[in-house]
């Protein structure tokens, strides 16, 4: 049977305390990640829609309303299916469409007349066509809608 000497016992109580210090850190540093990430600006709520490559624009504004949770958007994918919501429609179908404002979001990739052919069934209502932040923004951050708003007059 060994004993152990009074300079092991130091040390196994200098490392109890070590352990204990970096404890307290790990559980101060998570508090203080978790209050300045509840201090960040709110981000736009996550909704179901239609996911398209949009073109950038650099002199479209922040369209913070095409996130609202009663804004109909019509989406235009790089196939030219186009989408109410996240339902398939013809584009004939959206002079149906019951809101004042209806924000397009149509794919950088789409060919220009489809995009016509949507503005053109829209024809009377306030339309704002959707794009992509100007400015360099992280990839994961979660970021208003840009836009350009538009008149296509009866």
């Amino acid at each position: 049977m060994t004993i152990a000497s009074d300079h092991t016992k130091s040390a196994i109580q200098k490392g109890v305390y070590s352990m204990k210090s970096l404890i307290e850190v790990c559980v101060v540093g998570s508090i203080l990640i978790c209050v300045a990430g509840a201090q960040e600006s709110p981000r736009p709520a996550l909704r179901k829609g239609v996911s398209v490559q949009m073109p950038v624009a650099n002199h479209a504004v922040e369209m913070r309303a095409a996130d609202g949770p009663n804004a109909t958007v019509v989406a235009i994918t790089a196939d030219g299916k186009v989408f109410a919501g996240i339902e398939p429609t013809e584009p004939g179908a959206l002079s149906n469409l019951s809101a004042e404002t209806v924000y397009v979001k149509a794919d950088s990739r789409v060919p220009f007349q489809t995009v016509l052919t949507v503005l053109d069934a829209l024809r009377g209502k306030s339309v704002v066509l959707l794009a992509a932040s100007p400015t360099n923004v992280e990839r994961a951050k979660i970021v208003s809608p840009y836009g350009i708003k538009v008149i296509v007059s009866r």
